[in-house]
């Protein structure tokens, strides 16, 4: 609520509770008869969110999923998972982008997502240390879009020692070529 509101909580559920004709209620009160039209038809007294209900994006529903598929794969920082996302998925893409989609579906908190080990607790062990070249890749199959044929693969390659990331989604070959 904000000092120069027209209408207060107080004022709100009077409008709500009166019998008086919406003219009536407008020219008592010094507001519009929309205004009061409103409030008679809500059941609460609170104001409303401002946030839109869908916030634009610029990444598509099958980009997001790979976002998300990243995320919960390579367990990025946001930063990280931004350079990513511009160098494979949308050069275009700002910060929030991927920060909002991370949101939406869940996996905003990193530390969420890391392994817990229940027990014990066990003594803390150190990192190996990999050479440059030490290469970890990850497959994923990602969920059949609605504009798709058919699923994808999501390859994402991650060099231990430097953190480079090379990310690529593919189409599965068909069944006679997979048996040759």
């Amino acid at each position: 609520m904000y000092a120069n509101a027209t209408t207060t909580p107080k004022t709100r559920h009077f409008i709500q509770a009166s019998t008086q004709s919406v003219t009536q209620l407008a020219n008592e009160m010094g507001v519009s008869e929309d205004t009061i039209r409103r409030w008679k038809r809500r059941d609460d007294v609170a104001d409303g969110s401002r946030t839109p209900h869908r916030l634009p994006t610029t990444l598509t529903p099958a980009r997001e999923v790979v976002v998300v598929a990243l995320r919960k794969t390579l367990l990025l920082s946001l930063d990280d998972l931004l350079v990513v996302t511009r160098e494979f998925i949308h050069p275009e893409v700002s910060r929030s982008g991927p920060d909002h989609c991370l949101r939406r579906h869940g996996v905003a908190d990193l530390k969420a997502l890391l392994p817990r080990e229940k027990g014990p607790q066990t003594p803390v062990k150190t990192f190996n240390a990999y050479e440059p070249g030490f290469v970890h890749v990850d497959i994923n199959y990602l969920p059949q879009m609605p504009d798709a044929d058919q699923r994808t693969y999501l390859f994402a390659a991650i060099d231990r020692a430097t953190r480079w990331v090379y990310v690529e989604s593919q189409q599965p070959p068909p069944a006679a070529s997979s048996s040759a």
